[in-house]
């Protein structure tokens, strides 16, 4: 019986120890590269993690991270979890102090910061990892990075592969479309002034890789764009970024009510979308809701089996 026992002891003990090994975080990976390319040393496992933007924060949430996360801006409105965390103020209005009162082992900035709040946090002796991606595979690129670094990295693969698989579902059907078949795109990010995105965004690359050409495709980042240019480019469709800050659907509304707009194709057919803000200019998770979006308003066609409504 004694013997039996004993047996029974060294099982549950193997059991135990293997156990451990699995609900183990991963070994911190050293030395690596961030977003802005820098080379940024990782001592330990992060147990107190701050973010300097929204899009960072869902990550970290996405990867079940929520509990290690101690500060978040004032913007980080997603998940619900997000708006209780401590504020260290807003995305480029940075609380040097909040943040180091926070004593976190952990900072995940964005390119906004690489002047002034990364220096002066890395000078305090606070690590500092940047993330800056400007399209879709960028954004899976950064959430493996994330997972890598916080010890999540089986997590991290698989809502990569999660969201790799949507994505795929929309551009195995539009990567071979001709221009032709690729309809003019007027994406709207505000009306006062007129404003849109242009090359090197994540706006055009959704826009692209939902099957659309981006009538602003010839200029870079997110800028301004005169009105009469609009009009004779005659966009077939024009997507309306809403609900960021206190501008509601403002941006729409000027769309919807600017008469110099009235013989535009889009306004002609109808084909005039509200996207909600958060989801494409946000380069975490989400992102992968805004290309399902953006393709079913340039290809009803093709996607209406996913509608998610205008």
């Amino acid at each position: 019986m004694k013997k039996y026992m004993r047996i029974s002891f060294y099982v549950v003990l193997a059991l135990a120890v293997l156990l451990s090994i699995r609900c183990t975080p991963q070994v911190a990976p050293g030395n690596l590269v961030d977003g802005l390319d820098r080379q940024v040393t990782i001592s330990t496992v992060p147990q107190r993690i701050v973010s300097l933007a929204p899009s960072n924060t869902e990550i970290l949430f996405a990867l079940g991270l929520g509990d290690k996360v101690v500060g978040v801006t004032e913007y980080c409105n997603y998940p619900d979890a997000a708006k209780d965390k401590p504020k260290i103020g807003g995305f480029s209005t940075v609380d040097i102090e909040k943040v180091v009162s926070l004593k976190p082992d952990l900072v995940l900035a964005t390119k906004i910061h690489a002047k002034t709040v990364i220096p002066a946090l890395e000078n305090l002796g606070i690590t500092v990892v940047a993330l800056n991606p400007e399209t879709l595979d960028d954004v899976l690129r950064s959430i493996a990075l994330v997972g890598k670094i916080t010890g999540q990295d089986q997590r991290a693969s698989e809502l990569v592969t999660e969201l790799d698989g949507r994505i795929k579902h929309i551009t195995d059907k539009t990567q071979n479309m001709s221009d032709e078949e690729r309809p003019r795109v007027f994406y709207v990010t505000w009306h006062d002034p007129l404003m849109t995105a242009g090359q090197g965004t994540l706006s055009n690359n959704v826009i692209t890789e939902a099957g659309g050409q981006n009538i602003a495709s010839d200029i870079t980042g997110d800028k301004t764009i005169d009105l009469e240019t609009v009009i004779n480019r005659d966009p077939q469709i024009i997507i309306v970024s809403v609900g960021m800050g206190t501008g509601e659907d403002i941006p729409w509304q000027y769309v919807m009510s600017e008469s110099r707009l009235n013989n535009v194709r889009a306004l002609i057919d109808s084909r005039v979308y509200k996207i909600d803000g958060d989801l494409i200019h946000r380069p975490g998770p989400r992102i992968v809701d805004a290309l399902e979006k953006m393709a079913l308003f340039i290809h009803p066609e093709l996607f209406a089996q996913n509608k998610s409504g205008k």
